[in-house]
């Protein structure tokens, strides 16, 4: 893996010290010498290749926010694995003939992959349409047993050193195996994601699925290993090492939703690294329909229960610095209590940014007041943005029920909701209003938070509700 620093951020020598500075958002770090000549290859836009020893190092830089993974395509070897292509299907014929055309167009050497279809005991042409494409049919050994019975089916019967997962409703790129098998040249690499995209356009909740779906991770490289983070890969575009998968257990057949997170969270509990790549494109024909759109949400969230029961360490966490707690609680009570408490808090913060101006100005930093109160500002309102967002994705169905009998918490439901789908909708930019895209938004997280309380009460385990606290975030294990 290869880095670089991420924009806004450079390396400074003051009286032979060495400072990392971050100036959006506003952070600093002390370096030692062996450390500032490995960050200074990256200067000027250069390109890091750090040794395995290094790389420790550059990822605890990736957590800290100072440092960015990047990921270039190389060549294809001559020694390439065998892949086994999986795709689970019942009753998909029209979509499962769009999937395997878009297989045949793979640039991968069509040699060194074969094509399993297992039928979940469809009723329609599904078996005929993967026979007619040169497919291996197999059955999953029952009706509506489910995807990940399914793959599990087809894994038995693979014979590729590589599994890769794709849906019957999705599309692979030409270059879908090509960008991401590279990356199993690490002996640590036990399965890849690549980037999801919408496949159609025409309905409101299409253009909102292409910015907001739970199964795009942005274009951004990440990975994980071990950890208690949340990190994982989606299985409509998944390759998995086979040995990997077969030590891990493959996936668990009793859920129907959430398998994939359990299986990557148990790859990183091995000890395994798991890595997604924005490439590799796959295009996934999401719900269209507002019925069909809260359904599937709703299953979502009925997942966290059982996941929380199967990874009781992955827990939620947020980052909530004392000082901007505290700003944070004046500003909330100020309404209430006058203006005595917004000027406290605005106190608070100038004498924070003071204090911190007169520590860096002895290390000869150039660094400005009013960049650093704009700093703690800009870090104010994101910790404003996390909190809402949480409240909205969780406890949407509480606070619409309270309001029903305390009027006034429509008013604190409507902020919170204003607050996070603003920001949303800034940041991502969809093709949509900002009213429908609001409107769309609050189905999404009612009918998520409503499926988290269904599944929690189902398995009797509530602490998916349950969020710790940090002062700063936790490095990278």
């Amino acid at each position: 893996m290869n880095y670089r620093l991420r924009p806004g951020v450079e390396l400074l020598e003051k009286n032979e010290d060495f400072f990392l500075i971050s100036r959006n958002p506003l952070s600093m770090l002390r370096l030692n010498r062996a450390l500032a000549d490995l960050v200074g290859r990256g200067t000027n836009d250069q390109i890091i290749t750090p040794s395995a020893a290094e790389a420790a190092v550059m990822e605890q830089l990736v957590t800290k926010g100072f440092v960015e993974q990047i990921w270039s395509v190389p060549q294809l070897s001559d020694n390439l694995p065998f892949v086994s292509i999986i795709i689970p299907v019942m009753d998909r014929a029209e979509e499962l003939q769009r999937c395997l055309d878009s297989l045949s167009r793979l640039s991968y050497p069509h040699d060194k992959f074969h094509i399993i279809v297992v039928d979940d005991g469809s009723k329609d042409s599904s078996p005929q349409v993967a026979r007619d494409c040169g497919a291996l049919v197999i059955p999953s050994g029952g009706t509506g047993r489910g995807p990940a019975a399914a793959r599990n089916a087809g894994a038995f019967k693979a014979q590729g050193d590589i599994l890769a997962f794709i849906d019957s409703d999705c599309c692979a790129s030409s270059a879908w195996l090509n960008e991401l098998i590279p990356a199993f040249t690490d002996e640590n690499t036990a399965a890849v994601g690549g980037q999801v995209d919408g496949l159609c356009s025409d309905s409101a909740v299409d253009r909102y699925e292409a910015v907001m779906s739970s199964l795009s991770l942005g274009s951004r490289v990440r990975s994980g290993n071990r950890g208690h983070d949340t990190f994982y890969l989606p299985s409509c575009n998944l390759l998995v090492r086979a040995s990997a998968f077969r030590q891990a257990g493959g996936f668990k057949e009793e859920m129907h939703v959430g398998e994939d997170v359990d299986l990557t969270w148990r790859l990183r509990d091995k000890a395994w690294t798991i890595c997604y790549l924005p490439a590799g494109n796959v295009l996934h024909e999401h719900r269209s329909t507002i019925r069909s759109f809260m359904s599937r949400r709703f299953d979502y969230g009925t997942s966290e229960g059982m996941l929380q029961l199967l990874h009781p360490r992955r827990h939620k966490q947020m980052v909530i610095p004392p000082l901007l707690a505290s700003v944070l609680a004046l500003c909330i009570i100020s309404p209430f209590c006058g203006g005595l408490p917004l000027l406290l808090a605005g106190g608070l913060l100038a004498a924070d940014a003071t204090s911190v101006k007169i520590r860096i100005a002895r290390q000869g930093l150039p660094i400005g007041l009013f960049t650093l109160l704009a700093g703690r500002l800009r870090a104010l309102g994101s910790l404003v943005y996390y909190l809402s967002f949480h409240l909205v994705r969780y406890y949407t169905s509480v606070m619409i029920t309270v309001a029903l009998f305390v009027p006034a918490v429509w008013g604190v439901f409507s902020m919170l909701l204003l607050c996070s789908a603003g920001v949303d909708y800034a940041i991502k930019k969809p093709r949509l209003s900002f009213p429908f895209f609001t409107g769309i938004y609050f189905l999404e997280h009612f009918a998520y938070g409503v499926g988290v309380f269904w599944g929690c009460l189902r398995r009797k385990c509530f602490s998916s509700y349950r969020v710790v606290i940090l002062k700063q975030a936790e490095a990278a294990s």
